[in-house]
């Protein structure tokens, strides 16, 4: 017989709006008697419910049925039957998202962090009441209202100011207090807001905003519960001296940092500010990453320096910090591995990535259980993977591939279905918010910026020729402009620090940071030189050279100052509120 398929021409496209945490159902309209089977494809791929998190089922009537929204599914989702598919019906799913973030009250200048799809609009209050009225040359709102600037502060500025992010999804607040002291000022001991650095002088704690440092860690002091010297001295060797590779922050609490030489993860207690526990791992632990979801820590081993006995390990409830304990993951032959970060919308990752920088593929783990879900093998791509990125805008994994022999870059792939992602090359950086792609080119210089789209596409907004051949990179927020960024760049071999202002381009230098640690020094990864932030709120940055350390200020794309006597600090941590 023949079939006969109609499709009403006011249904060939359809946008669904939903908010994030729901669930959505998308229908093929197409009909007809001996209607073939219906194929879903999404962003042009064929779809396999079984890839893409919490899409259940086909449904009887071959609808899409997708369970608590979430914005990795953005995209665009087209119906066709099977062997016709010049009638297909598109859905262009759009997913809406509204959470909050505030810093407490500092000084007299209170800052409100809001993301949302679409971005939310921020007003304040001050006790209940609208302080626009309000606003003069003593009172002002600065970066799109996201923070309320108070000068000349008096006892009658005391307060609960509150902040409410607003759109079309839904609203959120919260209340800040200000308390208005004889000083004008909070005068507190703290142990957080600082930069913990990890040099072969111990371990400096330092407070970027008076450049002052509050704590030296030196190398012959004891590890509380085994009484061992922090840097061991070694036979041989005129002073003693320390050797680091990877540190992450545990929840503000601890700060989990490898030794290589002596083979162990050591951990130190935030408020106490002392080495509580070191734990022995695989030989030549050069890797950290906290998982924060699952509140584990994955270390990756080398085995020596030829990497000849590649391992990776986790210690379970690192939050804890008490008889911590090493669990081997059942995978052979990792040379580095990916887990997504965390933000304020996807405040839960459930699958990670590992794979060989020799094999082309990687492969996908879960992370709770650390078991292999499955491989998505890059052969007829010829890409050896290198890194990877993440955006939880559209669910998006970028692959940066190794270079060919003649030395051409490769491009990247972009892990939705495995598709390439054109000409786009060099090292993938997505923005915390995950509306920007960064991709550094590393020996051309050039840096390429896209946009992520409310509908999960990739645009291109331009390319930057630069004569920074980049090492590290990060996101500072913009003080001037809400749910914007500058970034900030480092250099392999150059003094110069670069910044851009991502929305426009502009960009300009900060120029003679000294000489960057050399590869030879830092043979752990290509970053030998790091560029650190200090969060959502923070305004500083730091970057070491060999034999000093540089801070940057942020707010006013300036440097703040030099702490010199401080070799090899390329390894360190921002601790925020305790």
């Amino acid at each position: 017989e023949v079939v006969r398929l109609i499709l009403p021409e006011d249904q060939k496209i359809s946008v669904t709006t939903i908010t994030v945490g729901l669930s959505t159902v998308l229908t093929c309209n197409i009909r007809g008697a001996l209607r073939p089977p219906i194929i879903w494809k999404r962003n042009g791929i064929i779809l396999n419910f079984l890839d893409l998190e919490d899409i259940n089922d086909f449904g009887e009537d071959d609808s899409l049925y997708i369970t608590k929204v979430t914005t990795i599914h953005m995209g665009n989702y087209t119906c066709h039957a099977y062997g016709y598919e010049e009638l297909y019906q598109t859905h262009i799913l759009q997913v809406n998202a509204e959470t909050r973030a505030r810093e407490p009250g500092v000084s007299a200048s209170l800052r409100c962090h809001a993301e949302g799809i679409p971005n939310p609009r921020i007003t304040w209050l001050k006790n209940g009441v609208d302080i626009l009225p309000k606003l003069s040359k003593q009172l002002t709102l600065l970066a799109n209202g996201s923070e309320l600037h108070i000068s000349s502060v008096r006892y009658e500025d005391t307060g609960a100011y509150t902040c409410i992010a607003k759109n079309e999804v839904g609203v959120d607040e919260d209340i800040s207090s200000l308390f208005i002291e004889d000083s004008a000022r909070k005068t507190r001991l703290s142990v957080g807001n600082m930069f913990y650095i990890f040099s072969d002088d111990g371990i400096t704690v330092l407070q970027p905003n008076e450049c002052e440092i509050r704590r030296h860690i030196r190398p012959e002091e004891r590890i509380f519960t085994s009484y061992e010297e922090i840097c061991p001295r070694v036979e041989g060797e005129g002073t003693q001296s320390c050797l680091w590779a990877s540190a992450v922050n545990v929840r503000d609490k601890y700060i989990y940092v490898t030794q290589p030489k002596q083979n162990r993860v050591m951990i130190i207690d935030i408020q106490t500010q002392k080495a509580m526990q070191s734990l022995d791992v695989d030989p030549l632990p050069t890797k950290l990453h906290y998982d924060k979801s699952h509140d584990q820590v994955w270390v990756l081993s080398w085995g020596d320096m030829r990497k000849s006995s590649l391992t990776l390990q986790v210690i379970p409830e690192a939050s804890a910090g008490e008889d911590q304990h090493v669990i081997r993951a059942p995978f052979e032959g990792v040379e580095d591995f990916f887990i997504p970060p965390t933000n304020l919308i996807i405040n839960h990752v459930r699958f990670g990535f590992i794979f060989n920088r020799s094999k082309s593929a990687v492969h996908k783990i879960d992370l709770e259980t650390v078991t292999h879900i499955k491989t998505i093998n890059f052969k007829n791509r010829s890409c050896l993977p290198q890194t990877m990125a993440y955006t939880h805008l559209g669910g998006y994994f970028f692959v940066q591939c190794r270079r060919s022999r003649s030395g051409a870059a490769s491009p990247q792939l972009i892990i939705d279905s495995v598709t390439d992602a054109g000409d786009v090359s060099g090292t993938p950086y997505v923005s915390p918010d995950g509306r920007y792609l960064v991709s550094a080119d590393e020996d051309s210089g050039r840096l390429r910026v896209q946009v992520f789209t409310v509908r999960g596409e990739i645009e291109l907004i331009y390319d930057l020729q630069t004569n920074i051949h980049v090492s590290d990179l990060t996101f500072q927020p913009s003080f001037t402009e809400g749910n914007q960024y500058y970034i900030y760049a480092t250099s392999h071999l150059q003094t110069d620090v670069l910044f851009v202002e991502l929305s426009t381009g502009k960009r300009n230098v900060l120029k003679n940071l000294k000489d960057p640690i050399t590869s030879k020094d830092w043979p752990w990864s290509s970053y030998n030189r790091i560029m650190k932030d200090s969060g959502l709120f923070g305004q500083y940055l730091i970057t070491p050279a060999k034999d000093s350390l540089f801070v940057i200020n942020g707010r006013q794309n300036t440097l703040r100052c030099e702490v010199s006597g401080i070799r090899r600090g390329n390894t360190v941590v921002w601790v925020g509120e305790v």
